[in-house]
């Protein structure tokens, strides 16, 4: 391919994850052209849930319910995590920024407060969580009052059970019962599955078949928990119908993944990305080198593809993205070889307790990065200066066990794009970072 040819970018974005999605909207939020480089898979396994930040210190397992008091702690406490390196008012911004953009893409969230929420999972335990979709809202105030409340789940689908949820809770939820039905058209089928449920109550008759199912079932009901099967892409329409259809309030309750929720959300993201007029490649980067000040990408697609950008975003998460990979000489980044800060030893890479409270050294390997997010090299300095990492690749935190998965991907990516912007209009101010 002939320069002539070849495509120019402001910003590449390499990982198509919640950070890769989130920092190619806030570049083209700022303006800049954006290209999104990944297939997004990731964000299949996700709960519909943002998490900012629950859980601090991990190996004390404390739970926080104001996430920017965890962060005050945070920033105290461990302040080489990637989140205690970022002004609360940014990634407050962030947070705002995120959920309109999905509320412009039909995918509506309860307002953003200052406190965590608990959420029912499928299997009866709770969650702590920061952003919770309006169809799980009833379910937070539920859990709170215990009124009596009825949950509901269908015949043949495995991944969810009322009976268990209901057994979990007896004791804190004496109130709470269940029932199990036939979905409509359904009924001969041994097993069904989430995202052909939520499809099927997108359709009128489909959806009244059952409502008229559930009606009989209320009692003295005064809430109604379900599973989240309630539409796909329309999931706003029919979680209205069904508490208009019932006249009570009613909650979904997400399932385990693939989850209808996480493809709610990867949807709304591939919208307001779209919208905004990012590009987008479903392919992998081959190779990456700098050429002075602008980056040269080629991609890994049917006949090749190279182009340029001023500045690379890596969002390749860790082992499941492929954005790292561990051998018998340690872990690796896998684009690049940037160095990766890891235990000393593969021996010391785990607890021998595989529940310790601690979690494992390896959850905590990743890139290091200066205050602007730049991965350094083996010197200590940036990589290159148009270079940054966000997400989870970063070192440093166990977002799983501090339940800070989604505020890693859109705090860091906001944070990132901030510099990214900030260097591309020829400023050095330090916005977001400490």
């Amino acid at each position: 391919m002939t320069d002539s040819a070849r495509k120019s970018y402001d910003v590449a974005v390499i990982g198509a994850g919640m950070a890769g999605m989130a920092a190619a909207l806030f570049a083209a939020q700022r303006g800049l052209s954006s290209i999104l480089i990944g297939s997004g898979g990731g964000l299949l396994f996700a709960s519909g849930l943002l998490d900012l930040l629950a859980v601090h210190p991990v190996p004390e397992g404390r739970l926080w319910s104001s996430p920017y008091a965890a962060l005050a702690a945070l920033a105290r406490e461990q302040p080489e995590h990637p989140l205690a390196r970022i002004d609360p008012s940014c990634i407050r911004a962030a947070f705002d920024a995120f959920v309109s953009a999905l509320d412009s893409a039909g995918l509506n969230y309860a307002p953003l407060r200052e406190r965590n929420s608990d959420v029912l999972t499928s299997i009866g335990t709770v969650k702590t969580s920061f952003g919770v979709p309006t169809t799980m809202v009833a379910g937070v105030g539920a859990l709170d009052a215990r009124p009596p409340c009825l949950l509901v789940d269908f015949r043949g689908l495995r991944e969810f059970s009322a009976r268990q949820i209901a057994s979990t809770l007896a004791d804190r939820w004496p109130k709470l019962r269940y029932q199990r039905i036939d979905f409509p058209g359904f009924e001969a089928v041994p097993e069904v599955n989430a995202v052909h449920l939520a499809m099927a109550l997108e359709i009128g008759e489909t959806r009244g078949r059952a409502l008229a199912l559930i009606r009989p079932l209320l009692g003295d009901a005064r809430v109604i928990g379900l599973p989240a099967v309630l539409g796909l892409g329309r999931s706003r329409e029919v979680h209205a119908a069904f508490e208009a259809g019932l006249g009570v309030p009613v909650f979904e309750i997400p399932t385990m993944p693939t989850s209808v929720p996480g493809l709610r959300l990867q949807g709304a993201l591939e919208t307001a990305t779209s919208v905004h007029g990012v590009q987008r490649r479903q392919a992998s980067v081959r190779a990456l080198a700098y050429d002075g000040s602008t980056a040269l990408l080629d991609l890994d697609v049917t006949g090749g593809e190279r182009i340029s950008a001023r500045a690379v975003v890596l969002a390749t998460g860790r082992f499941s993205g492929r954005g790292l990979t561990a051998d018998r000489q340690g872990v690796r980044e896998t684009l690049l070889g940037l160095p990766v800060h890891q235990p000393a030893s593969r021996e010391a890479w785990h607890q021998r307790d595989f529940l310790d409270p601690a979690g494992h050294a390896i959850n905590r390997a990743g890139l290091r990065t200066d205050a602007a997010f730049r991965p350094l090299d083996a010197s200590g300095k940036p990589a290159w200066p148009g270079l940054f990492a966000i997400g989870s690749i970063l070192a440093d935190q166990d977002w799983m066990r501090a339940k800070c998965g989604s505020g890693l991907a859109i705090a860091t990516a906001w944070a990132a794009l901030e510099q990214v912007s900030q260097q591309l209009r020829g400023s050095q101010a330090n916005v977001s970072a400490r």
